[in-house]
């Protein structure tokens, strides 16, 4: 009795890898767009408010994310940059670039942090508004938009991880417009001697009709 060992089929073992790199592409592009968008919609909300005591009363003081900190902006700005800068790059350059997209949503989450306690904004606005440079903001509140923004910048950091466990299965851009790629050549199609029109043609494409 004779005994038929399969053999895997290449298609089917490329298909794996294919597969991944596809979901892991289409992950990492929503959570960096999704990420980015989260960021910057959180960074222009209001992220703490109080009062400033004045002598005719209270007057009311607030904070936007991007009054306490710019940083988290920026990085969502150069992490959705890097995203997509992925696709330009190969090889080496596309780790370098998976790296900074990691680190930028590393430092959104940190900045994002950092600044959901911070009231030294409100603490110079109350100064400017009674003239006291030692006056302190009454009655600090924080919201929730900063920890949106850490939620943001965790979805950024997702998608500099998943580039770098990925990107070498992902594809890239076109090398047809790239310095030094020789373009083909078009092969001249035979002439008929006996049609002028075709003569004509051949001399505008500028071809020689004699075939010398």
């Amino acid at each position: 009795m004779e005994y038929v060992t399969a053999v895997p089929h290449p298609r089917s073992e490329a298909a794996g890898p294919a597969r991944s790199g596809r979901r892991s592409l289409a992950l990492a592009l929503l959570c960096g767009a999704l990420g980015a968008a989260v960021v910057l919609l959180a960074t222009r909300q209001r992220w703490a408010q109080g009062t400033a005591e004045m002598a005719g009363g209270s007057f009311p003081l607030t904070a936007r994310g991007s009054d306490v900190t710019g940083v988290p902006a920026a990085l969502a700005i150069v992490a959705l940059a890097a995203l997509v800068a992925v696709f330009a790059v190969r090889r080496g350059g596309r780790l370098l670039v998976a790296g900074l997209l990691t680190l930028s949503g590393a430092g959104t989450v940190a900045a994002a942090l950092s600044g959901a306690t911070d009231g030294s904004v409100l603490d110079d606005q109350a100064a400017k508004v009674t003239g006291d440079t030692s006056a302190a903001a009454q009655a600090l509140t924080h919201t929730g938009w900063p920890y949106v923004a850490v939620a943001g910048g965790v979805l950024l950091l997702a998608a500099g991880l998943l580039a770098l466990r990925y990107g070498r299965l992902w594809p890239a851009m076109s090398g047809r417009y790239e310095r030094g790629t020789a373009r083909p050549r078009r092969t001249a199609r035979p002439t008929d001697p006996d049609r002028p029109e075709e003569l004509w043609k051949a001399l505008d494409r500028g071809e020689d009709p004699t075939g010398v």
